[in-house]
């Protein structure tokens, strides 16, 4: 049931008027039982694995509970606790890597011995990548004592599969998010507004930029040779896509959220206001980020290995650049795993761990770039170099999306050669918009060039602390109505003719 299908539209019309009619004490039961048959509606068979991780997952953090507390010797008992948790977490995350990665290592063994493997016929359940770090998440915060082990086994439940998070999250935190979902909420106009505003600004940036971008995406990565004059603008296409497709899809989720008065976390914070790597990632698909950060980077930042790997490296390196070794070290695990996690391929390991090696470096050499600046008088408040700053990441980020939109890694270098060596803008004009053909193909450019203006100017103004959406929001109900359904209509009007595709990150 894809969120952008008049049969969701319908689902979710039904849903809130059930929501808000009936007793504030059963709300949670009704959004449990709809988020089973949404999901469920995808596949049956997938709905097994995701009963399966919550079952894991609520037991295991009972357990680890009950011995935290129960047991007199508090260093014994975070011993037997620390078993619990680690079982846990290979059962979680081993039902992850055979789904998803089985027929990666199978296709891979087969190459290296020269043979003709049949893969297995795996199926990959819908979010199982979100479900399965939000519920990791739990367990150690569980373990950690940030949380406590919910009792009731419907109301995790709800946690693990609450319905606009299941697309492509965003991933919850369970102290945040679970109270939101067990508390009644009565119908609130304001909230409304809110979400309506945001689920048709997340629908023009999926079915207008992301769909029309995916054409010429498409075309120009199909046929790579024929289109070669314009590989940039296919690489430039691509960054349009995916930024309208994921943050689009984002503003949905969280707009429908919205509506039953649910605050999910935010996701994107104008990710191309950049001015390193490593500030691109605190604003582009935030909740991975910081689950990353909290549950990977710092453990094994402070783990005992790496306390007795950074004394050595400081030994060796001196105090300054020994202490950082330990955290460049973990700064390119947490990638690697990070471009594991996008995806079963070598592209998206190489992904993770170009931008690993980037925010290493910058890291190490914080103090070679300070002496830099400083010998060529150059000021970090000024506005040449906050431009220039924005610009270097931004390229930076768009050379990592080679590899992120090839089919393999020669695709990639080729797209990459040519964007430095051939330019003929003119051969967008020979890429067909459709059913219309290339007779639309100038319209379907203005389109984007108009729609591109309108997302930079409201990140422009959203950077500077103005919120448009709050600020429509704010505005009576028929203005909000009116406004939202001239902006819902338009997407028909101006998006591609043929029917809108699933979101990118919806297999993850």
């Amino acid at each position: 049931m894809s969120m952008t299908s008049n049969l969701f539209l319908i689902f979710l019309l039904s849903l809130l008027v059930i929501y808000y009619l009936v007793p504030h004490t059963v709300q949670w039961i009704v959004l449990l039982a709809a988020s089973y048959v949404y999901y469920l509606a995808a596949s049956a068979a997938a709905g097994l694995f995701l009963i399966y991780s919550t079952f894991v997952s609520w037991l295991g953090a009972l357990g680890m509970e009950r011995i935290l507390k129960n047991s007199e010797d508090r260093k014994e008992g975070k011993k037997a606790a620390r078993k619990y948790l680690i079982l846990c977490l290979i059962l979680d995350f081993g039902m992850l890597a055979f789904l998803k990665y089985t027929n990666f290592l199978i296709f891979n063994i087969g190459r290296l011995f020269h043979s003709d493997v049949s893969l297995l016929h795996l199926i990959l359940p819908l979010g199982i990548s979100y479900y399965t770090f939000q519920t990791a998440g739990y367990l150690l915060d569980v373990y950690w004592g940030r949380a406590e082990a919910e009792k009731n086994c419907f109301r995790f439940a709800l946690f693990v599969s609450f319905f606009p998070q299941m697309v492509q999250g965003p991933i919850g935190r369970f102290e945040k998010l679970a109270p939101q979902l067990y508390t009644p909420h009565y119908f609130d106009r304001q909230i409304v507004n809110e979400g309506i505003i945001r689920i048709a600004w997340g629908l023009f940036k999926k079915m207008i930029l992301a769909e029309w971008a995916a054409v010429f995406v498409d075309a120009i990565f199909a046929e790579p040779d024929r289109f070669s004059g314009i590989a940039v603008f296919g690489l430039l296409m691509y960054t349009v896509q995916l930024y309208g497709d994921f943050s689009g899809g984002i503003d949905v989720m969280l707009g429908v959220s919205c509506l039953f008065g649910i605050r999910l976390d935010e996701n994107f914070r104008q990710p191309f206001f950049a001015v390193s790597i490593s500030d691109f990632w605190q604003r582009w698909h935030i909740t991975l980020g910081t689950w990353m950060k909290d549950y990977l980077m710092y453990p094994l930042t402070l783990s005992r290995w790496m306390n007795r790997l950074g004394k050595r490296c400081r030994k060796i390196f001196g105090k300054k650049k020994g202490r950082l070794v330990p955290v460049c070290i973990s700064n390119l695990i947490v990638f690697f795993v990070v471009g594991i996690w996008h995806g079963a391929s070598w592209n998206n390991i190489g992904w993770g761990l170009y931008n690993g090696v980037i925010i290493a470096l910058s890291s190490l050499l914080a103090g070679e770039f300070a002496l830099a600046k400083q010998k060529l008088h150059i000021n970090d408040k000024a506005g040449w170099y906050h431009g220039f700053m924005m610009l270097r990441t931004f390229i930076l980020i768009n050379i990592s999306w080679y590899f992120d939109c090839a089919d393999s890694f020669g695709q990639a270098m080729k797209m990459m050669r040519y964007s430095v060596t051939r330019f003929a803008p003119g051969e967008l004009l020979e890429i067909s918009s459709g059913k219309l053909g290339t007779a639309y193909t100038p319209y379907a450019l203005l389109t984007l060039a108009l729609g591109c203006l309108a997302l930079l100017i409201v990140s422009i103004l959203r950077e500077k602390g103005i919120g448009v959406r709050e600020k429509i929001a704010a505005r009576p109900v028929p203005a909000v109505a009116a406004l939202s359904l001239v902006l819902i209509v338009l997407i028909p009007m101006f998006g591609p003719m043929a029917a809108a595709r699933g979101f990118l990150y919806a297999q993850f």
